[in-house]
């Protein structure tokens, strides 16, 4: 198990060492993880087209897409700041900036606010109230109810915490509409039952890593079959959730087909996890992980192009 006063005094032994200004404006770049980044603004575009009914402004989609880039960062780099006492305990993190000093607490601390203020300023001048502040609620649920409060504390953190990756899809309709309405909440309730059969395969592969620091993930409190089965369970829901998508933002062949066939496929390296895991055989929990990000972006896509289309 880890000591906070040694995590402590390890990232800030590792703040002391030189750096070039190349490796910290790449320290700045990685608080924002990227990845994620990008995860998150394949759900927020493709609902504008949605919300359109065809193409959105093109202005008004590139406004948005830097005020959700700027917003996620924000809640990105506050996480870092805050889970930086375990990060430097984990293989899977141990090379992020604030470990390895290519950032310093402080200039994260600043970064992460910076980012907050500048996004939300920039969403309140460039599309509405109502997406600003969707914005900001955004950032507060990932960096207070899901760093702060549940990750360290039950194995439902994900589950709950995961709604912060949700807004996305609600942001992105409400700066076309600057209203809400029922098809962004079935999309919001699609992102979030994905979210732990998304997730969990993640813990499974570094359940050690958050079991040496005291992090209770589903795939340390519970056996791999445990959790295939959620996996399962969660992976049927979204998918029959993506399907009531149809009637309510009444979407045609090009959604509907992609729905039923990506669907299944995310549902098929479901059950492969859980029957791996029961029989004893290597679980290869990273295939599910990669297989629901794959799920997610054709399905976003779907979503995108099925409203340009006559059928």
């Amino acid at each position: 198990m880890y000591k906070e006063g040694i995590a402590i005094s390890t990232t800030s032994q590792a703040a002391a060492t030189h750096h070039s200004v190349g490796q910290r404006i790449r320290g700045y770049i990685a608080l924002t993880k990227p990845r994620v980044l990008e995860l998150l603004l394949v759900s927020t575009v493709p609902v504008m087209f949605l919300a359109e009914r065809g193409m959105p402004d093109i202005w008004l989609v590139v406004a948005t897409v830097i005020g959700g880039a700027m917003s996620a960062s924000s809640a990105a780099s506050f996480n870092m700041y805050l889970d930086r006492d375990i990060d430097v305990h984990m293989k899977r993190t141990e090379n992020r900036p604030l470990v390895t000093g290519e950032v310093s607490p402080r200039g994260a601390l600043v970064f992460s606010w910076v980012l907050a203020v500048a996004s939300t300023v920039w969403l309140l001048l460039t599309t509405n109230w109502l997406t600003a502040t969707l914005s900001v609620v955004a950032i507060f649920f990932y960096v207070v109810i899901y760093t702060m409060i549940l990750k360290r504390r039950t194995e439902q953190n994900i589950v709950w915490g995961g709604i912060a990756g949700c807004f996305p899809v609600l942001i992105g309709w409400s700066a076309v509409t600057g209203s809400l309405d029922w098809p962004p909440f079935v999309l919001f309730t699609l992102v979030f039952l994905w979210t732990p059969p998304h997730y969990w395969p993640l813990s499974m592969k570094y359940k050690d890593d958050y079991d040496d620091v005291d992090v209770p993930m589903l795939g340390v409190t519970r056996s791999a079959s445990q959790v295939g089965l959620q996996v399962i369970l969660y992976a049927w829901a979204t998918v029959a959730c993506s399907l009531l998508l149809v009637p309510v933002a009444h979407m045609g062949l090009v959604y509907t087909v992609s729905a039923l066939v990506f669907g299944g496929w995310f549902i098929y390296e479901s059950h492969r996890l859980y029957n791996r895991a029961v029989h004893g055989g290597e679980a290869r929990p990273m295939r599910v992980f990669h297989a629901s990000i794959t799920y997610l972006t054709l399905i976003f896509l779907a979503v995108a192009v099925d409203p340009l289309l006559p059928f």
